[in-house]
């Protein structure tokens, strides 16, 4: 039989459902002499899924980023980027890390349940917990499903600190808890802004909210006095890099006090699913892209190196970063301390515990 070659579908990143790292056989979109040769092009339906996880605090041991603890309140995510490094979990499941990931969604129903359990332990120790470190916490079907919501209440009535990663204006739904924990030290919320470019956002991250959306979130936070960090990020040389310094000024005059960016990282199965894309979407920069990429992980597409693996290394990393820190500087970015507050962590009283008399 023929392979039939994939062909991008409306609102999905992924082009191909890639066969996983675990999987023996490899899958193939093939002609069986019935369909006349007709690629792939219906709409691909997401389907949710109940995970059935006993714990949804997640420990952190990489030294590149802040945080130790992280609540995921999905696995799987439908804002479809192509670039998500956390698509290669989805083989964990059986699954593929392409439109599976995308389509496939997972969702902890008992997550705040969970979490307050586990605050309540006697040998946990409160530090920020990082909301979405993995997929976004605010993915379409938080709409409906508002297990993040329950989530947030939950460190509400605790007054646990949390640090909120996200590229949805769906944030701002949750204002009338965001904002008095602020006012307590408690919670930030750092917005993705991988583009400027509407049309390449709608290609590359097809179900997330438009970049003027991720700003005017910004703008709306910061007036309800929520701290506001923007991650330009990732930063993909020879396609988005150049717009660097034009988010940075962008998000700064939306509201932004914090910034941060990571160079485009191609893990395992992600490396193909990416090239994949790139010669579809944009086939005269693809090698161009490519060529850079290598530039900056000592001629491979990826390094899993701490201490590298977020910025890369060699001239072309090493001039971003000058560009990053010199417009920080011009526009006051980090120039101020964002440490949330755990001093107030303090579990409320649970259904049959002995009242105090102090």
């Amino acid at each position: 039989m023929d392979e039939i070659p994939r062909q991008a579908l409306k609102g999905r990143g992924a082009i191909s459902n890639l066969t996983s790292r675990y999987e023996r056989e490899t899958r193939v979109l093939a002609d069986d002499g019935w369909g006349e040769n007709e690629a792939l092009t219906e709409t691909v339906p997401t389907q949710v899924f109940d995970d059935t996880a006993r714990s949804v605090l997640s420990k952190n041991t990489s030294p590149d980023v802040i945080f130790e603890r992280s609540v995921n309140p999905y696995r799987g995510c439908e804002h479809a980027c192509i670039y998500c490094f956390a698509r290669p979990t989805h083989a964990y499941l059986g699954l593929s890390p392409g439109l599976d990931f995308e389509t496939k969604i997972f969702r902890k129903a008992r997550a705040a349940e969970l979490l307050a359990a586990e605050l309540r332990a006697k040998s946990y120790r409160c530090q920020p917990l990082a909301l979405g470190a993995n997929t976004d916490p605010y993915q379409p079907i938080e709409r409906e499903q508002r297990i993040t919501r329950a989530v947030l209440e939950v460190c509400r009535d605790f007054n646990q600190p949390v640090m909120i990663i996200t590229k949805s204006a769906l944030v701002l739904r949750d204002l009338d808890i965001l904002a008095p924990m602020a006012a307590k030290g408690l919670v930030n919320v750092a917005l993705s802004v991988t583009t400027l470019d509407r049309d390449l956002a709608r290609r590359m991250e097809p179900r997330a909210s438009t970049p003027a959306r991720r700003l005017a979130a910004m703008r709306e936070l910061t007036a309800a006095g929520v701290p506001v960090a923007v991650l330009a990020s990732p930063m993909i040389p020879g396609l988005s890099d150049h717009e660097l310094e034009a988010i940075l000024t962008a998000a700064a005059e939306a509201g932004a006090t914090q910034a941060n960016y990571i160079l485009l990282r191609l893990p395992l199965e992600i490396a193909d699913l990416f090239e994949e894309w790139l010669r579809e979407h944009a086939p005269n920069r693809a090698d161009r892209v490519l060529s850079l990429i290598r530039q900056c992980r000592e001629g491979n597409l990826y390094q899993s190196q701490f201490g590298s693996r977020m910025k890369g290394s060699g001239p072309v990393a090493e001039l971003l970063s000058k560009r990053f820190k010199l417009a920080c500087r011009r526009l006051g970015l980090n120039a101020r301390d964002a440490a949330l507050n755990c001093a107030d962590f303090k579990p409320p009283p649970a259904r049959g515990d002995q009242l105090t008399m102090f």
